[in-house]
């Protein structure tokens, strides 16, 4: 595929879309059934479907017995620890070796056409990039993640939350799978929102954010306050009435979803008839920014909402440089009135 067909190279070689980033069409003025109707697949499939298909495995058949799980046990986290990192080495991975080790498709539709394995960095453990994400992954957040899971199977086994079986509440139970996505993308966003915080963004999320130009591994490299209250969003379902299945939903939609605003690139070509689309555009701009597109990609217009959209065009650079400016003025005349020596009075 030739990418320029599609998108833009500015003289650095970065790549955008012409397409604008956009809400679901669910919120768009005004109201257009066709693009509704058209998008719902989309939702689905590929990712929600995943992460279903992977909660359902783990409920169903790979996790301990509810009678084991009911009190701590070191071999029960291990073996759901063993889990998580195989599904995550083999699910990332993927993506990894295919497009960052072999390069299949070189840098057609990256947005950097800069590969993190090519730039060494002091900011990285070694100097690389990929040794850093990869041991913050493996070796931080993953085992919190574990202890989200861990804990939730454990009240659960107990009787300690409200467990719904499907055969008699699966319109409500099917329910809370099709707004989870909704769910964690309003999560998301004031957990992210709140870690930029200028003293949170510096001893906790400025570890994620080394990574301006994101891959696959960067997506779990995480400060181990930010990698637990990322994934105990699935918490949330010992609060109210629901089952392991959702729970699950919800965690495997944050720990093996966390990938899709890292991967990089735009289109994957995965035969010469079949492409996916990343959706990793709009976090991409996060990365690239820093301060804005703190939520999803839009099923929830929080951004919009609270102007820190940016959809990748000149007139979102404009909007988010006067942002800037009118931050910086701020700042300075805060610290123009602290100077002031009148006693008092603000500075004139």
């Amino acid at each position: 595929m030739d990418d320029l067909q599609y998108g833009t190279r500015d003289k650095r070689g970065n790549w955008a879309p012409h397409r604008r980033a956009e809400p679901a069409p669910i919120w768009h003025r005004p109201f257009n059934a066709k693009k509704v109707v058209a998008w719902i697949p989309e939702f689905f499939w590929p990712w929600n479907t995943f992460h279903l298909a992977t909660a359902l495995i783990w409920v169903n058949l790979l996790i301990p017995s509810w009678q084991s799980l009911a009190s701590f046990s070191l071999l029960n986290y291990l073996w759901l620890y063993g889990l998580n990192a195989a599904g995550i080495f083999l699910f990332y991975g993927f993506f990894e070796l295919r497009y960052y080790i072999q390069r299949k498709q070189q840098n057609r539709f990256k947005y950097n056409p800069k590969f993190p394995s090519d730039a060494p960095s002091d900011v990285f453990w070694f100097q690389s990039q990929n040794i850093d994400n990869f041991a913050r992954s493996f070796f931080v957040t993953i085992p919190l993640w574990t202890v989200v899971e861990i804990v939730m199977l454990w009240v659960y086994a107990n009787s300690w939350a409200v467990w719904l079986p499907w055969t008699t509440n699966w319109l409500y139970l099917s329910f809370l799978v099709l707004i989870a996505p909704a769910v964690h993308e309003i999560y998301f966003f004031f957990l992210h929102r709140a870690i930029h915080w200028p003293p949170l963004y510096k001893w906790v999320h400025s570890v994620h954010h080394n990574s301006i130009n994101p891959s696959p591994w960067s997506s779990l490299s995480m400060h181990p306050v930010e990698g637990l209250l990322y994934h105990a969003e699935a918490w949330l379902h010992l609060l109210i009435p629901s089952n392991p299945v959702c729970a699950y939903f919800t965690l495997h939609g944050a720990g093996f979803g966390a990938v899709n605003g890292h991967l990089g690139f735009e289109i994957f070509e995965i035969t010469d008839k079949v492409n996916l689309d990343s959706h990793s555009y709009v976090h991409y701009l996060h990365h690239k920014y820093f301060e804005v597109n703190y939520g999803g990609d839009g099923l929830v217009p929080l951004d919009k909402l609270f102007g820190t959209w940016h959809d990748g065009s000149k007139e979102a650079d404009e909007a988010m440089k006067a942002r800037f400016r009118k931050k910086k003025e701020k700042m300075r005349g805060r610290q123009e009135g602290r100077s002031d020596p009148a006693s008092g009075m603000p500075a004139e």
